[in-house]
């Protein structure tokens, strides 16, 4: 049994140092790192402190701007800077509210960088899991994308065909379609208090 795990240990070794070694792969790996370190604290502090630690690791990862861009479609262009600030600044409390309210328990998950990483075009897509070793755990597919302050994911695909930024661009439409850019920004700031009383037991 031992040889056995030692040799598959030695077929994956190669695979999982090519992930680790993938400029692409690194913003995931030190974002898997601070979310599983917050789902342990869950019983120890509060939602905001969570959120709190949380944040930055978000904002390292994650290209906001370019996401939420896309989430709103051609129309973002002709918002005023204003707007723009405003949105972000909404969108990114959402965006951090959303995975502090989803991962607030630990039982022994782990997050791992698979190695199955593809190229598409100027974008690679880095395959991920978290879930408890030896079961089947969720898998996401962090969209990269090289700019001014390195690789930063502007996508996510839940089980490798649903995307984030579509299912948002669905919501958001006809929010904005009722109200323009500030029944957005309302609509996102009411949805992070709410995930954050939610999760805050």
């Amino acid at each position: 049994m031992l040889r056995r795990s030692l040799l598959l240990a030695a077929i994956l070794a190669p695979a999982t140092a090519h992930a680790a070694a993938d400029p692409a792969a690194a913003p995931l790996e030190a974002f898997g790192t601070a979310l599983i370190a917050a789902m342990k604290t869950a019983t120890s502090q509060s939602f905001d402190q969570r959120a709190a630690a949380l944040r930055p690791a978000i904002i390292a990862a994650f290209d906001l701007p370019t996401i939420l861009a896309r989430s709103i479609g051609l129309e973002y262009a002709n918002y005023t800077a204003a707007q723009k600030s405003a949105l972000l600044a909404a969108f990114t409390d959402f965006t951090v509210a959303t995975w502090t309210a989803n991962f607030n328990r630990w039982n022994g998950e782990v997050f791992r960088v698979l190695p199955q990483i593809r190229k598409i075009g100027a974008e690679e897509v880095v395959p991920t899991q978290i879930g408890v070793p030896g079961k089947k755990g969720t898998a996401l597919d962090f969209v990269m994308q090289q700019g001014a302050k390195g690789w930063q994911a502007v996508d996510i695909l839940l089980d490798g065909t649903i995307s984030r930024v579509a299912v948002q661009r669905s919501d958001f439409r006809s929010v904005l379609i009722s109200g323009g850019p500030d029944a957005l920004i309302a609509s996102l700031k009411r949805k992070a208090e709410q995930l954050a009383a939610g999760g805050a037991g």
